[in-house]
């Protein structure tokens, strides 16, 4: 199991490259090389920068791919397109359709909705504000 959290767990001083190397080494070297998952999430060319000087999106993109470099069955995320543009929104939402097509779980909790495709079941909990 892989889990997203709120917090993107990112070391400020190690570079970009850095933080995904750590957690691919740590997890696992089962999945995207460090550079193809920077590219996977739109954050190719910026693996020597410091992670502190991330934009909050630029940071939430690197949190994810941290899914992709340790490959995992399972991901449990909390609220992962927080700090997210539409466009990362939608390359997000490829991703996860991607790991659901290859037999992959998400588990997610979000107040906003993600679109991973017809074969995603919600549960829903507490009353529905009328839009």
């Amino acid at each position: 199991m892989q889990y997203l959290g709120h917090d993107d767990a990112l070391k400020g001083g190690l570079s970009v490259a850095e933080n995904l190397a750590f957690w691919r080494n740590v997890l696992g070297r089962t999945g995207l090389a460090v550079d193809e998952a920077l590219e996977e999430v739109g954050l190719g060319g910026l693996g020597r920068l410091p992670a502190s000087v991330l934009s909050a999106g630029q940071k939430r993109r690197l949190a994810i791919a941290r899914l992709l470099v340790t490959r995992r069955l399972v991901w449990m995320l909390d609220e992962p397109t927080t700090a997210l543009d539409v466009t990362a929104q939608a390359r997000f939402a490829e991703l996860a359709r991607a790991h659901l097509a290859g037999g992959g779980i998400i588990l997610a909790a979000t107040h906003t909705p993600l679109d991973f495709g017809a074969t995603v079941q919600e549960l829903a909990l507490g009353a529905r504000r009328p839009s």
